[in-house]
């Protein structure tokens, strides 16, 4: 990510945020406004997309320049149709493509998951828990502000029950239990290493391979609590990265097959309703780029209740 901060001192105090903009970036004042309104603009570490906004002094102004080899006033690219696996009048599960970012980034707002489902809803939708960008699967939004906040509990309760799969590199046993804390890596922005040797937070993963093969694996991961990277940075410490995670040393290719980004799946998610407190179990099909992995491992893909 490129960005320029800049603080409102001397002749910037009390002028507009447009302005001030455009004359630190030596651009004109529409291409100054059009950042702001893109939502690329935080005043005091907030987002600010007012472009006539007044600066006070000491104000510290941030702009995204460019991220991920974008910049923030390129069209957005059009994203997958939503697909929707469960609807009612409380609540709306949708399978995340992977390539699309959960909410909006510093650098850019109205493209996001919660962009989408939020503009079919004709409201704002209810984020209750977050993949990254490259995962897919299961995500659930509130339709209600009770439904999410009910929702929300059940995820920061550890209630809800989660099934991912991913294709990994070789080596992983039958079967195992990770319980490492995580926390970031001092050498390696971005990434979160399992380790007790750090004071991390807590971390546990339980997992059965699916397929051990020499050049891959395939496993389903049953995470236990929720944590940043958790799967990503618990297969590396088993010496085993999902294919594709380039941040984690994950390989781009394996058994001839390529991985294109980081291949990990939320399969399936078990909760209560938020009304009803009826169990409610959502399952989103493979992506053809991990399909092709238990293709040619000649196995299917866990489905049905999430044991473990």
């Amino acid at each position: 990510m490129k960005r320029r901060t800049f603080q409102a001192e001397g002749a910037l105090v009390g002028r507009p945020l447009a302005e001030a903009v455009a004359e630190q970036l030596g651009v004109p004042v529409a291409e100054a406004r059009r950042l702001v309104e893109a939502g690329a603009v935080y005043l005091a570490g907030r987002r600010c997309r007012e472009a006539s906004t007044a600066l006070r002094a000491g104000q510290v102004v941030a702009v995204v320049l460019e991220e991920g080899g974008r910049s923030p006033l390129e069209a957005p690219l059009a994203p997958p149709p939503l697909s929707i696996l469960f609807e009612d009048e409380e609540l709306v599960a949708v399978d995340k493509p992977a390539g699309v970012t959960a909410q909006p980034t510093e650098g850019r707002v109205g493209d996001s998951l919660v962009d989408q489902v939020s503009a079919r809803l004709g409201r704002p939708a209810g984020l209750v828990h977050r993949l990254d960008r490259e995962t897919s699967g299961v995500t659930v939004f509130g339709k209600t502000a009770s439904a999410t906040s009910a929702l929300a509990a059940e995820f920061r309760e550890g209630c809800a029950r989660k099934r991912y799969v991913a294709a990994t590199g070789p080596g992983l046993p039958a079967s195992g239990t990770v319980d490492l804390p995580l926390s970031r890596d001092p050498s390696r922005p971005g990434r979160w290493r399992a380790s007790r040797t750090a004071n991390g937070v807590p971390a546990l993963t339980h997992f059965r391979t699916l397929h051990a093969g020499d050049d891959f694996c395939l496993v389903e991961l049953l995470p236990h609590t929720g944590r940043t990277h958790q799967l990503r940075a618990h297969l590396t410490a088993l010496q085993a990265p999902i294919l594709g995670d380039k941040r984690y040393g994950g390989a781009a290719t394996a058994g001839g097959l390529p991985a294109p980004r980081c291949l990990l799946h939320a399969q399936a998610l078990e909760l209560a309703h938020p009304r009803t407190g009826q169990p409610l179990r959502l399952e989103a099909p493979l992506p053809e780029d991990l399909r092709r992995f238990f293709e040619r491992a000649r196995i299917t893909a866990p489905s049905g209740p999430i044991l473990g």
